[in-house]
């Protein structure tokens, strides 16, 4: 069954904010093969110009993602997440995310199409810090696989 259409626009309340830890970056940064010194070594970061070390661009995934589950486990959508796959991100920054940011999202349902029995979902994610300056925008596109077609004789 298509996704409802009126969801489009729906916006969702802002997380809980998340606290960005040295930690996290360096974890993150060595997860993902990356060993630009700006995210483990605060002088290389300072050196740059930045006040604390930097998380790697996709770092922020891992909050986005988790605020938009409020988004699929709205019931009233009816997403069967058992369905879904993962189908593209996209990050517009207005500044690096920095060990120290406590980070809020706040989700909201960009666009719902259907193609080919399948419900694209676009959620994008407005990050912003404690200040309530905006960090970065992410947008997160999930594909609800159709159904199987009923098998023949079963």
């Amino acid at each position: 069954m298509a996704l409802d259409q009126s969801f489009v626009g729906r916006s969702y309340p802002p997380t809980d904010p998340y606290e960005v830890g040295r930690e996290k970056i360096r974890e993150f940064a060595e997860a993902v093969g990356d060993a630009n010194p700006v995210y483990t070594d605060t002088e290389a970061a300072k050196a740059l110009g930045h006040s604390d070390v930097i998380a790697p661009p996709t770092f922020v995934f891992a909050i986005t993602f988790k605020a938009s589950d409020q988004v699929i486990e709205d019931p009233q959508l009816g997403l069967d997440y058992s369905r879904v796959v993962h189908g593209d991100q996209r990050f517009v920054y207005t500044r690096p995310v920095r060990a120290g940011d406590r980070l809020t999202v706040t989700s909201s349902i960009e666009t719902i199409k259907s193609l080919a029995g399948n419900d694209i979902l676009d959620i994008r994610g407005e990050v912003h810090d404690e200040a309530g300056e905006h960090v970065v925008t992410v947008w997160t596109k999930l594909v609800a696989r159709a159904a199987e077609p009923a098998a023949e004789g079963a």
